[in-house]
């Protein structure tokens, strides 16, 4: 037995970035697993749902679960978590705002799976085969988890205490939240372990945004040959950075690349996308309205750009499909 914190991750659905974000803790990682026992971390260890439904409500200090919430299987491991642990940090970007996999809301269960098992050009499924909950021949039985119509964010299911944002999340900040909770200095309930500044206060190319941005041409970053000094908003590229908080050490920014809003909005922002289509709208250099759709026509996925995170959080939540 050991008397260090016990400690545990889950991976619901994402990509599995998070669990690479701590093993690039690199060496710190030693010194997480010194102060910590790790009771639970399936990807890396040979746990089984057995072992947490055998240890006492609230034995967990913390669990950190990466992902968002798309089948029966996940919302059960999100509901046991929540009774063993004492605090539960949506980890990533997928667990807090719905992520990429969020994105499935812009269509229903059937057409997801059509178009993934059915439809798509590269399948050979002559028979039409979709998966099934359940399978029975020659007397035996396999099972499989039941997908949901609509993705949700971890505490649209369970009671979330904080959330580490990103995707995924920089390991100075996963090592932050560790020492935090060792500490036991931890902040109010709720809040986002990350900045409440805007990415564009802590962007290493601030100083070259214009006072008044006007954008008769939205580029894509493959159309054009950025310069690596200037606001990438004022070459005409969307960047997200003025509806995301800061926290990541802007790395996409430093690597030339504009931000695609992973960090999510800050405090004083209730839906990133809008935000984000309210600061684009208004660097539009005409009043002109056929001039405006022209230029705003050069936006390609609209919804995939202003919501890539953060459309089951949003207002908007997920696409209407009539019959749903």
């Amino acid at each position: 037995m050991t008397d260090k914190p016990k400690v545990a991750f889950y991976w619901c659905a994402s990509c599995g970035g998070c669990e690479e974000s701590v093993v690039d803790l690199a060496e710190k990682v030693l010194d997480v697993v010194a102060a910590v026992d790790i009771v639970f971390w399936p990807v890396a260890l040979d746990f089984k749902t057995k072992d947490v439904e055998a240890m006492a409500d609230g034995s967990i200090v913390a669990t950190f679960i990466n992902g968002a919430i798309r089948s029966t299987e996940q919302e059960e491991m999100a509901h046991l978590l929540r009774r063993k642990s004492q605090v539960i940090i949506a980890f990533g970007a997928c667990s807090q705002l719905g992520g990429v996999p969020g994105l499935a809301n812009l269509s229903d269960r059937e057409g997801m799976l059509a178009t993934a098992y059915r439809d798509s050009p590269s399948l050979v499924n002559p028979g039409g085969v979709m998966p099934q909950t359940r399978y029975q021949e020659n007397g035996w039985a396999v099972s499989l988890p039941a997908l949901y119509d609509t993705v949700r964010t971890l505490d649209q299911v369970i009671d979330v205490d904080y959330y580490v944002p990103g995707c995924a999340p920089t390991p100075a900040l996963l090592a932050k939240a560790v020492e935090a909770l060792l500490s036991g200095n931890l902040p109010p309930k709720g809040t986002v372990l990350a900045p409440d500044i805007a990415l564009c206060d802590e962007c290493p190319r601030k100083a070259s945004k214009p006072e008044k941005l006007e954008i008769s041409v939205f580029r894509r970053p493959h159309e054009v040959l950025l310069n690596e000094e200037e606001c990438l908003l004022a070459q005409g590229v969307l960047c997200m950075g003025p509806a995301t908080r800061a926290g990541c050490e802007a790395v996409c920014v430093k690597g030339n690349m504009p931000c695609t809003g992973c960090f999510g909005p800050t405090s004083r922002v209730k839906d990133q996308g809008a935000k984000a289509l309210s600061a684009f709208a208004s660097t539009v250099a005409s009043n002109d309205g056929a001039e405006i759709e022209r230029i705003v026509s050069a936006i390609a996925d609209p919804v995939g750009t202003l919501y890539r995170y953060a459309l089951p959080a949003s207002i908007l939540r997920r696409r209407y499909v009539a019959g749903s």
